[in-house]
């Protein structure tokens, strides 16, 4: 016995079916026995019930319960459009559909509803692998509303990835209260926190109406702004808000206090602080574009800083392509944090940085001495090198931090080993002076230790990071 198949020759013939009929010239009796209509523009779709409740649970249940729409033979659809609900049609009897950018949520939405089991599935897989910032809103209200889980992790995993883009955008805005807090708690955004504050005031304009008191504005926010870190907010941003008086009485008052200890210098008062309080906005993130991702790289890091409570507790707090390339800006953010480590990445790939014990505080200070201050390399592919460590010099110590002024980027030893200007998008390298050279490099101030960091004695910055409790 041979079985013969001719599956194409099927679809083409149940799909000339469908079209043929519904070709607007075609005014023949036919077999089809239900009519869908298009609310939208009132066109006409004549089908059979015999496919669509094969095709569609919805469907069935409808002919099987011999409601209304049974008895009519007809049924209108008010949220779907013509050439939508023309292709799905056009799916059920030739098992083709053509999904793209412009259908596909429109698709997925009817499927969903009308319980189009394998529809769902392959406009789903679609919308998933070309999503946008443009079309994120409504794939995520989608998802959620139809029980997608796996769609709606999705959705909020790009929206984590690619939050400061979408932070810009009209789309932002549209964000229900529950997405945002869903959003903003999690420790994983890449984000400028005082721009996210700003635009958390126009979604709440937009939500209340801007034309609303200033009362239900701050009640919006209030909404919201238990998830927003005001840890890495600057002084004067922190100030700036307190004038504008949009927040809750409550967080007024801790950032008060917090600024308070942080404008004294102590660093002990301000950690006891911060553990006491025990709440998110005093606990930074950890971004997606760290530097050192690499196991390789931490490993090394654990083990030259040697204090687990501050390598396992250390957070990112400032990332120059989120927070801006300014030293100023740089040190409202470090200053008077104590232990800190800044990681540098060059345009060129390099990759090193410093760690120091003592940290910043912008006191107009030409040196700061630091015993355990070093500095070390992570990517150096010119010389072929592994990750090293450069301890200061013995007798140097009193110059491991130079140069503590606002106007100045971090700045380790004096020489200077390396340093950042005050826009940190250039540094320079003298390297040697105050810290150890490396194996195979005997004196300082030649070409090959003023090149060892960076490539060369001048290189361009891509990324500075800095780490701190």
């Amino acid at each position: 016995m041979e079985t013969y198949s001719n599956l194409e020759k099927l679809s083409n013939d149940l799909k000339n079916l469908f079209q043929n009929q519904n070709k607007k010239e075609n005014e023949e009796e036919s077999y089809f026995d239900f009519e869908i209509i298009c609310e939208q523009n009132q066109t006409s779709f004549k089908t059979h019930k015999s496919i669509l409740s094969s095709r569609s649970e919805y469907f069935k249940s409808l002919f099987d319960s011999k409601m209304k729409e049974y008895q009519e033979n007809k049924l209108i659809l008010k949220d779907i459009s013509s050439p939508v609900l023309f292709s799905i049609l056009n799916y059920f009897y030739s098992g083709k559909i053509e999904i793209n950018l412009e259908n596909a949520i429109e698709i997925l939405f009817f499927s969903s509803k009308y319980l189009v089991g394998e529809l769902i599935e392959i406009s789903s897989n679609f919308v998933q692998k070309n999503l946008r910032i443009e079309t994120i809103v409504d794939v995520l209200k989608l998802s959620e509303a139809m029980h997608f889980n796996q769609l709606l992790d999705f959705c909020y995993q790009f929206i984590l990835k690619h939050f400061q883009k979408i932070l810009t955008t009209p789309f932002f805005l549209e964000l229900e209260e529950n997405h945002l807090n869903s959003i903003l708690s999690n420790d994983n955004i890449s984000v400028n926190e005082f721009e996210l504050f700003q635009s958390i005031v126009k979604w709440g304009k937009h939500k209340s109406d801007i034309y609303q008191e200033k009362e239900q504005l701050k009640n919006q926010i209030s909404k919201v702004i238990d998830n927003i870190r005001f840890i890495n907010f600057s002084g004067n941003d922190i100030e700036n808000i307190l004038k504008e008086d949009l927040i809750p009485n409550q967080i007024s008052e801790k950032l008060i206090q917090f600024q308070k200890l942080q404008n004294q210098g102590n660093q002990q008062s301000l950690n006891e602080f911060i553990q006491k309080e025990k709440s998110l906005i005093f606990k930074s993130r950890i971004r997606f574009n760290s530097l050192i991702k690499d196991q390789e790289y931490l490993k090394k890091l654990r083990e030259w800083i040697n204090d687990d409570d501050f390598f396992f507790n250390m957070k990112l707090g400032f990332s120059a392509q989120i927070d801006g390339f300014d030293c100023r800006r740089w040190h409202d953010v470090v200053d008077n944090k104590g232990k800190t480590l800044v990681i540098i990445k060059t345009k060129d790939n390099f990759i090193f940085g410093g760690f120091t014990q003592v940290g910043w505080s912008s006191g107009k200070k030409r040196y700061i001495p630091d015993l355990s201050a070093f500095i070390f390399s992570l990517r150096n592919d010119k010389n072929n090198r592994n990750p090293e460590k450069f301890p200061v010099q013995k007798g140097l110590e009193e110059y491991a931090i130079a140069y503590d002024y606002s106007t100045k980027g971090p700045t380790f030893g004096a020489g200077t080993d390396f340093g950042l200007i005050s826009d940190l998008r250039t540094g320079y390298s003298d390297f040697g002076y105050t810290y150890k050279l490396p194996i195979g490099i005997k004196e300082w101030g030649t070409n090959e230790s003023k090149s060892y960091l960076g490539g060369s004695e001048k290189w361009i910055v891509d990324e500075v990071e800095s780490y701190f409790i």
